[in-house]
């Protein structure tokens, strides 16, 4: 794999991570927070309404929460147009470093909060998220 593909994927990631932020922003008012409801309740399987999610407490961390995924995803985002080319392996290695730190951190959390079929579902994104950029990437050769 190249690192043309490896600098278009990592706008993958970075639209998968930062993805999540409107949904966070429809939980923090109750009128809009249905799609987080419905996200919390697939995380945290089997689909029967639990966790439920609401609470002040829930939608002020998911204010948080949301400006951190946007935040994330338009670091990568950034690092892929301005970094990638003067250091695409810097880059590689600090994007694919983060989302490990996040699955490992995410997975224990959820575990100890008794919802460990989130761990599933955070694999999903995380090999959705890594793709190609697992491994280095071949120079890309200008014809």
């Amino acid at each position: 794999m190249t690192q043309d593909f490896q600098k278009f994927w990592l706008k993958i990631t970075a639209l998968v991570i930062g993805g999540f932020a409107p949904v966070m922003l429809l939980g923090t008012m109750t009128a809009t927070s249905a799609p987080l409801q419905f996200t919390m309740d697939v995380l945290g399987m089997p689909l029967d309404g639990l966790p439920l999610y609401g609470d002040d407490a829930s939608r002020f961390l998911a204010a948080i929460m949301g400006g951190l995924m946007l935040g994330w995803g338009a670091t990568i985002w950034c690092l892929q147009a301005w970094v990638y080319d003067a250091a695409p392996e810097g880059v590689r290695r600090t994007v694919v470093t983060g989302l490990c730190l996040w699955f490992v951190l995410d997975g224990i959390g959820s575990v100890l909060a008794g919802q460990a079929s989130n761990v599933l579902f955070n694999l999903l994104i995380l090999v959705s998220a890594i793709g190609p950029l697992w491994r280095p990437a071949r120079a890309t050769v200008l014809s």
